[in-house]
């Protein structure tokens, strides 16, 4: 037994694993690890888009005092970019429309330049500077004027929407509802906005196209805000508008 332990303490080898060195292996971890997290930094945290707790900043039954708390931010949009069948079935509920096209979270504009070739005067906003510096390099590099296209750095939700007859949204369903009410309040009657996998939760779409994640809903504003008053009521209102 003594002679077994003095083998086992002059040659620990023969029962302990041998660990070869792994430093080229540990090496590459660490760079995916660390690409990884510069692709979220650059693309996914910055394109977060705050949302504000209440968009009527301009009651005047609010008073002054509670500005800061209608401001408050309670929910984040990450950025999602679209699919080509999602983007293709945009542009069919597009189809026989004309006018300016507000795209709110633009992301690297795949979506604008799709409206743009079909004619629309198209301006994207987008609050990522990584994303909105890579929507304005391939404008530039179509040769798109800024007449045509523009990326704007603006918050939309505190930006006025109101002369875009054309609004077309991509964004997480926790926001579809208080984004519904700026839009109801800001678009003129004429215009149509067109939401992208997630519908609005209390609106009635007048049509849609696709299916599962590349499923878009159009909704018409003028039938939409005559219908506001009994919006509170979901289970009278169709699924689609009798249209």
């Amino acid at each position: 037994m003594e002679d077994s332990i003095e083998v086992i303490l002059q040659d620990p080898g023969w029962f302990l694993p041998h660990y070869r060195d792994n430093s080229l292996l540990a090496a590459l971890g660490g760079a995916v690890l660390t690409a990884s997290y510069g692709l979220w930094t650059m693309f996914v945290l910055p394109g977060f888009r705050k949302v504000p707790m209440r968009l009527k900043t301009e009651d005047r039954n609010v008073p002054s005092a509670s500005s800061e708390a209608w401001c408050r931010w309670t929910s984040k949009v990450p950025y999602l970019p679209s699919s080509a069948k999602q983007t293709a079935n945009v542009m069919k509920l597009l189809e026989g429309r004309r006018g300016r096209l507000a795209d709110l979270g633009s992301g690297d504009g795949r979506l604008v330049f799709a409206a743009c070739s079909a004619g629309f005067q198209c301006t994207g906003f987008e609050i990522n500077s990584i994303l909105l510096a890579c929507a304005r390099s391939k404008a530039r590099w179509k040769g798109i004027p800024p007449t045509q296209v523009n990326f704007v750095s603006k918050d939309f939700w505190t930006s006025d929407v109101s002369k875009f007859r054309n609004v077309t949204v991509f964004l997480a369903p926790g926001v579809m509802e208080e984004l519904g009410e700026k839009l109801i309040k800001e678009l003129p009657r004429e215009s149509q906005v067109i939401a992208c996998r997630f519908p609005f939760p209390t609106w009635p779409s007048a049509s849609t196209e696709g299916s599962g994640l590349d499923q878009v809903w159009a909704y018409d504003i003028d039938s939409i805000r005559r219908l506001a008053p009994v919006m509170s009521k979901p289970s009278t209102l169709p699924a689609k508008l009798p249209f």
